[in-house]
């Protein structure tokens, strides 16, 4: 299976270096992702081989090294490929939700659904990218920290607005609020779908969504 022979765009498909693959690449990179994820998950990063991913992926060895110069590159970019998607899924149910006329915390549980939603999509994702959170010696932990501040700007952003319009105390700590809710979010995700699998996303989403307006302690 021939591929283009590019790593991250320029002269030799037609794209200026940082643009977005071209569609065939693109889809063979999503093969190779998709691929990994599911092979890392189950077995490991070190256990897994390129040989394996490629024959899951079912494209030559050779193809993942035109795409990726080494395994570790593959999986960052996995990581970074993935965070940004959640991303992305964080903020269009922001924006959709606010131009539909609704309030700024009416937007942060939009986006907790969105994340739920995201989540039960990708688990294997998700689950890589959380013990990821916990190892400091990798060489992609620069590309984990800068994905991880992507999602969290997008989270920060509403905490901003709600606290300007007024919907959430000044005093409130944007920064860790924003760490808070999202890892609320990722942990009980994956909680979820390993340990509470029969639950349905509405009863999952209904539990957080309570959390954040506050309506845990009870009373009027």
């Amino acid at each position: 299976m021939s591929v283009l022979p590019v790593s991250r765009g320029g002269a030799d498909d037609g794209t200026a270096p940082g643009a977005a693959p071209a569609p065939r690449r693109a889809s063979t990179r999503r093969r190779l992702f998709e691929a990994a994820v599911v092979l890392i998950a189950e077995q490991g990063f070190s256990a897994t081989t390129v040989d394996e991913i490629a024959d899951r992926a079912g494209v030559a060895k050779g193809t993942v090294y035109y795409n990726f110069a080494s395994k570790n590159v593959l999986y960052e970019e996995l990581l970074r490929d993935g965070m940004d998607l959640l991303s992305g899924s964080l903020r269009r149910a922001a924006d959709a939700t606010v131009a539909a006329g609704g309030s700024h915390v009416g937007a942060l549980d939009a986006m907790i659904r969105a994340g739920l939603d995201f989540i039960a999509g990708s688990p294997a994702l998700m689950q890589l990218y959380v013990a990821e959170l916990w190892r400091t010696n990798r060489t992609w932990r620069a590309t984990l920290t800068s994905v991880r501040g992507r999602a969290l700007t997008v989270v920060e952003s509403v905490l901003h607005d709600a606290v300007a319009a007024g919907e959430l105390s000044a005093e409130l700590d944007i920064s860790l609020t924003a760490s808070a809710l999202l890892g609320m979010v990722l942990v009980a995700a994956l909680d979820w779908q390993s340990f509470q699998p029969d639950r349905s996303v509405e009863d999952v989403h209904a539990a957080l969504s309570r959390l954040l307006q506050g309506r845990v302690a009870g009373g009027p």
